[in-house]
């Protein structure tokens, strides 16, 4: 484990002191990214710390390169002196503050050394400033998508706290992100239907999708399509499926029901373990996507045991286990070990893996590797970390439903007989598309399917995320649900993939309220609404607490109370018609309002000053307890029924400042007269 050092600064020293003792700490006595970093070297190969799941033997790198050559293939690195700050920066927040998107951070570096180079001086960071925060924050705007944008532009503003709080600059910085978090609010127009297309996989997709799962047999096609059914059961990410164990499934007796089915998850963003119970329709598919997993998987657990049991001995199939006691293999021989095709392929292999080959006497051109030579190249290829998968949960590679042997999943390469690895992100996207362009096929081009217009159809994995959530807030899902439905420990997290059209949330609304009435400022507010008792029940009850003329059902979680023992003026108030308790309540109230409207009147009458506006607030209270009595005195209406009055009409903030304003004036223009009448001896 990385040792954590802080970094404290002098205060007799000046900023650019304190900048080169931060260098040279983070250069020779961090540990962070391991105690043998080249903090020399311009690319920094950090796979060991950032690693994310799901990347399979992808490396992790880091390149200290410059904004304006990033995307090229031979990048040009950033300039002295802010390099070595890049460097010890990246290396110290990651061992105070990590992230697995550490390309937000280098990518915030890159903005500012840009903004540093246009003032025409070397980029020294002692130098940063307001200015060039602010000039940075605009190179990371125009470059990037607004989500991305915000979060490079969080970076910025971390790295500016950094620089005041360490004494590293000569003007201290008080700077704040200027980049706003994109807004989902907006639900109309061509961006928000772009967006959407985006997010969510095409009907084309959904509609190849099960046809493909019948039919697949290739073990690429039958691991893809396998996934995407998982995928397509619970709102799960990518990373979760690709470290699900072996044995995931749970079964529990209902009693007079048919057993309850799920899946053990261990969420990859901070929520706990939990087992997602699937819906009837998708259990029986999730089942059998299972079995088709592992038929294909079966062998590379296998292979994982084995090195597990005998870690320094090489995996032979039952058809060459004969081999493991000859000194000498022919290139034939090894090719069968290795699963490749012909002695050529085999001393092609052998080239690249370092193994010597030598001509045995007597033997002729025939070329031969020794035993003990293949095997120790075979196990370096192993893959790293192994035999654990997932460090977080422990999970082997012996366990886990997800691994194959190495190769499997490639067309272009043969399966390797001895040597696994774990399914990867890359290889689930590319299956389903989203590499077609650059040709690679996916499932889809392999079976025909397109997209109406003849292109083709490509997916992401995340996609099948956003179109579950999508579709659990079309069907009045609560939040609290969908975000543990979801994995996720932040609610405010599923307005980011809540992707319904403005006709999908308007009749969620209808199908709310019962019928096809519209309440609010949409269309003429009704005086009642009636929802039958198990209704209520269902959707409200849980969020439900009784008041002294019914219920409440006010959301805590997303507000606190705006009207505080007004309830009676409240659009979350409910009453139930046939509480006789409340009922008598309710009209005692009646009788106590218009009591209190008729003195309101009497002071109107007499000119008492602000007696206008408690009068208007005396009738409003009337007429509401008003309506409230007739419909619980309206025989149409059946004793159960829960009764919600729509919300009164409130003033805009501009008609109370208008008002207030008014007010005020008359109460200077009284002043002024009164003064002027003192002045005259009136």
């Amino acid at each position: 484990m990385a040792e954590i050092i802080l970094f404290t600064p002098k205060a007799e020293l000046d900023a650019a002191a304190n900048l080169r003792g931060f260098v040279d700490m983070c250069r020779s006595k961090l540990t962070v990214f391991g105690a043998d970093l080249p903090f020399q070297n311009d690319v920094w190969d950090v796979t060991d710390a950032v690693a994310t799941k799901g990347n399979g033997s992808k490396r992790e790198r880091i390149t200290f390169s410059n904004a304006a050559t990033v995307d090229q293939k031979a990048p040009e690195m950033m300039r002295e002196p802010f390099l070595s700050f890049a460097k010890a920066y990246v290396r110290y927040m990651h061992g105070m503050r990590p992230t697995k998107i550490i390309h937000n951070r280098v990518a915030a570096l890159r903005a500012i050394e840009a903004a540093l180079l246009e003032t025409g001086l070397p980029p020294d960071p002692v130098q940063i400033d307001s200015r060039i925060l602010n000039r940075a924050a605009q190179i990371v705007a125009d470059r990037f998508s607004d989500g991305a944008a915000y979060r490079v532009g969080g970076q910025i503003e971390m790295l500016g706290i950094f620089l005041s709080e360490n004494r590293l600059v000569a003007v201290p910085i008080r700077w704040r992100n200027p980049i706003k978090r994109p807004s989902s609010a907006v639900r109309v127009g061509k961006e928000f239907d772009e967006k959407r297309e985006e997010m969510m996989p095409s009907p084309a997709a959904l509609d190849a999708l099960p046809r493909i799962f019948r039919i697949a047999t290739e073990p690429a096609d039958v691991i893809t399509v396998s996934i995407a059914a998982l995928l397509l059961a619970s709102p799960d990410r990518i990373s979760e499926v690709l470290t699900l164990p072996e044995a995931c499934e749970v079964r529990e007796p209902r009693k007079g029901k048919e057993d309850a089915y799920g899946l053990r998850w261990w969420p990859a963003k901070g929520a706990e373990p939990m087992i997602k119970w699937l819906v009837p329709s998708m259990g029986s598919v999730v089942e059998e996507a299972l079995q088709k997993i592992r038929s294909v998987t079966a062998e590379a657990r296998r292979i994982a045991k084995w090195y597990e049991q005998f870690p320094d001995q090489l995996y032979l199939a039952a058809n060459v286990a004969h081999l493991r006691g000859q000194e000498w293999l022919s290139m034939k021989e090894l090719a069968k070990i290795l699963g490749i095709n012909g002695g050529a392929a085999a001393n092609t292999w052998c080239k690249t893996a370092g193994v010597a080959t030598e001509k045995l006497e007597g033997a002729g051109k025939t070329l031969y590797v020794r035993f003990r030579d293949v095997e120790a190249a075979v196990l370096r290829m192993l893959p790293k970390g192994f035999p654990v998968l997932d460090n977080e949960t422990g999970l082997k590679y012996s366990e886990a439903l997800l691994i194959v042997r190495r190769n499997e999943l490639g067309a272009q390469r043969g399966t390797y007989r001895c040597m696994i690895e774990a399914v990867s992100i890359g290889q689930v996207n590319t299956g389903l598309g989203s590499r077609v362009k650059h040709g690679y096929a996916s499932i889809f081009s392999r079976f025909g399917f397109t997209e109406p217009d003849g292109s083709h159809i490509e997916v992401t994995s995340h996609q099948f995320r956003h179109y579950l959530n999508t579709l659990a807030q079309s069907g009045g899902l609560s939040q609290l649900d969908i975000a543990k439905w979801s994995g996720r420990k932040d609610i405010r997290q599923n307005e980011v993939y809540d992707h319904l059209t403005p006709g999908q949330m308007l009749q969620k609304i209808r199908d709310a309220v019962g019928g096809d009435q519209m309440f609010g400022p949409l269309a003429e507010i009704p005086k009642k609404v009636l929802i039958r008792r198990d209704e209520f029940a269902r959707l409200v009850v849980p969020t439900a607490h009784t008041t002294d003329l019914g219920y409440c059902v006010h959301d805590y979680t997303a507000s606190p109370c705006q009207l505080h023992m007004d309830c009676i003026h409240c659009q979350d108030l409910v009453c139930v018609k046939g509480d006789a308790e409340r009922e008598a309540l309710l009209r005692r109230r009646l009788d106590e309002a218009k009591g209190l409207m008729e003195r309101a009147q009497a002071a109107t009458s007499e000119g008492y000053s602000g007696s206008d506006r408690w009068l208007d607030h005396h009738r409003t209270i009337v007429d509401r307890l008003v309506q409230l009595c007739a419909i619980m005195d309206d025989p149409k209406v059946p004793d159960g029924a829960v009764i919600q009055l729509a919300a009164p009409s409130k003033p805009s903030l501009m008609d109370q400042v208008t008002e207030r304003g008014q007010f005020q004036l008359e109460n200077e223009q009284t002043r002024l007269l009164a003064g002027v009448k003192a002045l005259l001896g009136e």
